[in-house]
């Protein structure tokens, strides 16, 4: 099967394909976003993954490609454990490669998509089987594919000890004629040019900055009570999942800050731990209790749209759930770029950031004013909130300022002209 190349005019159907879109992680947020800029564009997207939360009519769900799934864990709790591979462990992922090839070649052929965007599957190898499949469907068909790269496994600590070199090598990222190579910050770019000899745009995470949401509704009306936050207590939103290196200790540790002067303030941590487990999220329990402060896990009743858990309380989606926040915290040791630094930007609210390297050379330079750690809360940094709950006018100009910055440096219509570029990179101009 090779896809025939046509002409700009002619392109009509664009399918994403990752492990998993759907929820509210980074990689399905900002896929998200794309698939609404392209559509906007005129564009028809569709969507092949594990797992979905798309219309049926648009999706191709394929359950091998899910990280989760039985055969795959099996394959990465023994290749990121070990160096020297079992014949088994090669022969279970050829197995897996092929039936993952024939359900991309069936979704490309039901669907005809004349485009592919790979979300996060050529960085990250939490599906080794699908990252090959893929490569071998470029490699076969010439379809012009776009590799959206979030992160990659060499900035993560558990994937360096492992026995498959050679399919990392091959497919993470794969070089091809027909991939263009996306990232979400400079220094990633800089490392697939040293590690793949080739290069990448780099087109940075962002919001719909031209259309701001409306705040506040009736649904949302009882959300502070429905956190757990008094009328008077300051709510401090700690918008990301509950792993090591988002540094969620600092955020508990400035609770503890304000109290000692005099501010009640309550922590609340939107999302739950996802697929790294849960030592770090009892670590912050007992790190809370010790510092007896109020800290509120709450992934239970924040998802990604409205409803209601199987007892009855109300779901509310982060969105819902920004407008009340009186600070957002985000003490990140690394990120790959920050969607919850921009969604703090987007809703208008006062950030504490730490330092993470990307931030310091990305994001820092366009001049946002935030209050700024470097890996530890000191008294000037308590200092700043006090005074920003004090002088609501400085609060004002402050985040005023932060979103004319993000609207001219993150919003869709610099997105909007990057993917046309890239359209037109492959498929000419009209």
């Amino acid at each position: 099967m090779t896809i025939p190349r046509k002409r700009i005019e002619d392109i009509q159907h664009i399918g994403f394909i990752s492990t998993r879109l759907s929820g509210n992680d980074g990689v399905s947020l900002e896929a998200e976003k794309w698939a609404n800029v392209l559509e906007d564009l005129g564009y028809f997207c569709y969507y092949f993954a594990g797992e979905l939360d798309h219309p049926p009519e648009r999706s191709f769900l394929s359950p091998k490609a899910h990280f989760q799934y039985q055969e795959i864990r099996e394959i990465n709790e023994f290749v990121f454990r070990n160096t020297i591979r079992t014949t088994e462990i090669s022969d279970k992922i050829e197995s897996l490669k092929k039936e993952l090839l024939h359900d991309i070649h069936d979704f490309v052929t039901r669907f005809h998509i004349d485009l592919l965007i790979v979300e996060n599957a050529f960085a990250i190898p939490m599906n080794i089987p699908l990252g090959l499949a893929l490569t071998e469907f470029v490699a076969v068909t010439g379809i012009p594919t776009v590799a959206h790269n979030h992160d990659f496994y060499w900035e993560r600590k558990r994937f360096s000890v492992n026995c498959v070199w050679d399919y990392l090598n091959t497919a993470f990222p794969p070089r091809h004629p027909f991939i263009r190579q996306v990232v979400i910050n400079s220094e990633a770019r800089m490392q697939v040019a040293l590690r793949r000899g080739g290069a990448a745009i780099i087109i940075p995470n962002i919001m719909d900055f031209e259309n701001p949401l409306p705040l506040r509704d009736d649904y949302t009306a009882d959300v502070r009570h429905s956190l757990g936050i008094g009328e008077k207590e300051f709510f401090i939103l700690q918008p990301t999942r509950v792993v090591q290196r988002k540094g969620i200790e600092h955020s508990i540790e400035l609770v503890r800050r304000l109290k000692e002067r005099g501010v009640e303030a309550v922590l609340v941590i939107s999302h739950a731990s996802g697929d790294e487990g849960s030592g770090y999220e009892l670590r912050l329990r007992e790190f809370s209790g010790l510092l007896d402060v109020k800290v509120h896990f709450v992934s239970d009743i924040i998802g990604t749209k409205r409803g209601r858990t199987e007892d009855g309380r109300k779901i509310y989606s982060l969105f819902d759930v920004y407008p009340y926040a009186d600070l957002v915290t985000y003490p990140s040791n690394y990120e790959g770029f920050g969607n919850a630094f921009l969604e703090a930007i987007y809703f208008k609210k006062p950030v504490m950031i730490n330092n993470y390297s990307i931030y310091t050379h990305d994001i820092k330079p366009k001049g946002f004013k935030v209050i700024e750690i470097d890996d530890y809360i000191r008294d000037d940094n308590v200092d700043s909130i006090i005074g920003l709950m004090k002088n609501p006018d400085t609060r004002d100009e402050m985040v005023e300022y932060n979103y004319e910055l993000g609207r001219r440096f993150y919003s869709y219509s610099n997105l909007r002209r990057q993917l046309k570029f890239i359209i037109s990179d492959f498929f000419g101009e009209n």
